[in-house]
């Protein structure tokens, strides 16, 4: 007879939180966006349970210094509609990265993790800062490396 063993379920209330603090200066984007989107979700855990936020919290600071490689800054196009007719509207991923890179950033890792309630509690613990530095100092942040 097998011995059973157990497999290692966490709850919600006793995943221990850590929080991480990554510099985007000079980063691809997609790498960042997949170690963020690793993290958020709590996979580099051990104790890593799907259906649970077993995740930490990301802090990424020089969000306007991001790379993006290849032509990616003027054929890459993201689209949005109203709703309404010829209501589509379209920019480009170096317009977006101009404007509002903040919002760049988060849509590249939003887009990786789950579309469910987990998927957007996960997302909130998500902090993007164009400049270099950040409120939440009082977390004692540790660097996240890329």
């Amino acid at each position: 007879m097998q011995k059973v063993t157990k497999s290692l379920s966490v709850e919600a209330a006793r995943a221990a939180r850590h929080w991480y603090v990554v510099d985007a200066a000079d980063q691809a984007l997609g790498r960042l966006a997949t170690r963020v989107a690793v993290v958020l979700r709590g996979k580099h855990n051990p104790a890593f349970t799907p259906h649970v936020d077993c995740g930490d919290f990301v802090v990424v600071v020089n969000a306007d210094k991001v790379r993006l490689t290849g032509s990616k800054a003027t054929g890459k196009i993201h689209y949005r509609h109203s709703g309404y007719p010829s209501g589509i509207r379209q920019r480009t991923a170096g317009d977006i990265l101009a404007k509002n890179p903040d919002k760049l950033i988060r849509q590249a890792v939003v887009g990786m993790l789950p579309r469910n309630r987990l998927g957007r509690a996960l997302a909130r613990k998500l902090k993007i800062y164009t400049g270099s530095e950040h409120p939440h100092v009082a977390q004692a942040p540790q660097d996240l490396p890329v």
